[in-house]
């Protein structure tokens, strides 16, 4: 009897000759072939390629299923083009994959603490880190990732820039008296803008004085904002103190940048919902 077995991830399809054969197809097999061995029923594979290559001998047609692969697999055992699988034990198997998952775990691990030593030794050497770090909220991570998506900010003569760059930029689709939707381009770099949103999400939670203009933002009797435009607001917020702070390198006080805005004296005394 051959038994020709086409492997896949959730549906395996046989077809019988003579033998038993299969295609090693991933780490699929290894599961009916522990059961195999467990039984005493010999089996061996077929090279995947041979399947390719063969798999028109019989009809002339380039189609591809799994009953036809069964067939062509069963047909290359009965023609002896197989090989004889060495199968280790369960148990040594899986004492191979752990350690070889977990070297590679170090590895990986031991990579990323190299990377942050050098991160750090770069972060000494540019002018207004100790005082962006000192903001709360503001984290040694988005600090690397604002500089490497940035670069040198002497590059830059206006934040407007960096927004630009951010895709944060407002576009407005206007055309004769109907005004359309004000919306950001999106049209810079998807990861500044992507690390400038976290990072102003984590203010809103983290720092008061950035919850407060939130809350100013989205609750103000003229033009209150919606949470999502807040944040984007807050992301330009972030941009031009970060712009400020590389520099000019100094000491960020949250407080006067509360009362540096209009009619946002009046909300600073209001209790603001956790």
């Amino acid at each position: 009897m051959v038994i020709g077995i086409d492997i896949a991830k959730h549906h395996h399809v046989a077809r019988a000759q003579d033998y038993r054969g299969m295609e090693p197809t991933g780490h699929y097999w290894l599961n009916l072939a522990h059961i195999l061995k467990e039984e005493q029923i010999k089996f061996v594979t077929v090279n995947p390629l041979y399947v390719k290559h063969s798999k028109e001998l019989d009809d002339n047609s380039p189609t591809k299923n799994d009953v036809k692969d069964a067939k062509v697999i069963a047909q290359l055992v009965k023609d002896g083009r197989y090989a004889e699988p060495t199968i280790p034990q369960g148990t040594m198997m899986a004492k191979m994959e752990l350690r070889s998952l977990i070297q590679k775990y170090e590895l990986i691990q031991a990579k990323f603490e190299e990377l942050d030593h050098t991160l750090d030794t770069l972060l000494q050497d540019i002018p207004g880190v100790d005082q962006m770090l000192e903001i709360t909220g503001i984290g040694h991570e988005t600090v690397v990732g604002f500089f490497a998506e940035v670069g040198d900010l002497n590059e830059y003569n206006h934040p407007r820039q960096i927004t630009k760059l951010a895709g944060l930029s407002l576009k407005e689709n206007t055309s004769g008296k109907h005004k359309g939707r004000t919306m950001i381009t999106k049209r810079g770099r998807k990861k500044l803008r992507a690390l400038l949103f976290r990072a102003s999400m984590i203010l809103v939670a983290k720092n008061k004085d950035f919850k407060a203009l939130h809350h100013y933002y989205t609750t103000r009797p003229d033009n209150p904002l919606k949470k999502m435009q807040s944040l984007i607001a807050l992301c330009n917020k972030l941009i031009r103190i970060l712009f400020s702070i590389g520099q000019k390198q100094f000491v960020f006080q949250e407080e006067k940048m509360l009362k540096d805005i209009p009619h946002m004296h009046a909300f600073i005394q209001e209790p603001i919902a956790a």
